[in-house]
């Protein structure tokens, strides 16, 4: 089915946020004295997917589509024990094929519908949760832009062929964001849902 998580939907939001600033150049006043630049790059998605909100959200949203993701795999199972059971049938009788062909077509339609809703909400939910913790990021990029003199900051998606790592401010921002904006206290249904994820 589908793998919840931040990661996997980050793509659309840095899609969205790339129109807003991610490619974040930012004009500082003034030629420098020595005429170079200060050039930094960010992970953007690794910084939304490692703030300790995105791993909350994660586990949040994890839990929520959980019960809808377990009656899909339900369905698929019968679905396939279905098609099983006709493959295997030289002793099943003309009606009895129809029923289960019949009844094999109703439960993958009803399958496909709530596959694409779940799909659907899904790709809604972890969009708003990129959205909230993007623009946030995103105001504290240019602050840490404007207050360390970066002539530019680039998000790592852009085709760069070479990268020093001094240049990566992806864990400097993930730290100011954890400082900026700490999460609650993780309740215990969640803090079992990260547990799991960790043993797998």
């Amino acid at each position: 089915m589908y793998s919840i998580s931040i990661l996997g939907v980050a793509a659309l939001g840095v899609a969205y946020l790339a129109g807003t600033a991610v490619v974040h150049a930012q004009a500082v006043a003034g030629t420098r004295a020595s005429g170079t630049s200060k050039t930094g790059v960010i992970d953007t998605r690794r910084a939304i997917m490692s703030t300790a909100e995105g791993k909350q959200a994660s586990a949040e949203l994890r839990s929520q589509f959980a019960p809808r993701q377990r009656e899909l795999e339900v369905l698929s199972k019968q679905i396939n024990d279905l098609r099983q059971r006709l493959a295997a049938g030289q002793m099943l009788s003309d009606e009895e094929k129809h029923r289960l062909t019949w009844q094999g077509q109703r439960l993958a339609t009803e399958f496909d519908r709530k596959n694409n809703e779940l799909h659907e909400d899904m790709q809604s939910a972890q969009a708003e949760v990129v959205d909230r913790i993007g623009r946030k990021l995103m105001d504290l990029l240019d602050r840490y832009s404007r207050e360390n003199s970066y002539d530019a900051v680039f998000d790592s998606s852009a085709q760069i062929l070479y990268k020093p790592s001094n240049i990566d401010l992806t864990q400097d921002i993930i730290r100011l964001y954890d400082q900026a904006y700490p999460v609650k206290a993780v309740t215990p249904s969640i803090k079992l849902v990260v547990a799991l994820q960790h043993q797998r």
